[in-house]
């Protein structure tokens, strides 16, 4: 079964950097493009960024664009998400997501919390 591991969040101060990870399992993870979203208290969820199967194509939120960068590792089954010059407005719970036989698939989540 298609399984999503998010992991690297945590507090972080204004300013600061921190990369996420997702580990997948359960899929052919070369052949999928990947995204993440989050979703902050009392908003909808969003999305953050996405990747293309090669990790070629990269696609980004105007809100992150220019302080996150989106990239895989297809011999590790792992998706990850750079993130720089963080906001307190990026506090939210960040999610890894595939499409797979039409079903859209969802880690648990990770928090993400920038504050002084």
């Amino acid at each position: 079964q298609v399984q999503l591991v998010e992991s690297g969040g945590g507090l972080v101060q204004p300013g600061g950097s921190l990369t996420l990870s997702c580990a997948a399992s359960g899929f052919t993870f070369s052949t999928y493009p990947m995204k993440w979203y989050r979703q902050a208290p009392g908003k909808e969820r969003e999305l953050v960024a996405a990747i293309s199967s090669d990790g070629r194509r990269t696609n980004y939120a105007d809100s992150v664009k220019g302080r996150s960068t989106i990239s895989r590792d297809n011999a590790k089954n792992t998706v990850y998400l750079q993130m720089n010059s963080q906001k307190p407005e990026d506090t939210a719970v960040y999610y890894c997501n595939v499409v797979h036989e039409g079903k859209n698939y969802w880690g648990q989540g990770t928090q993400v919390t920038v504050s002084s």
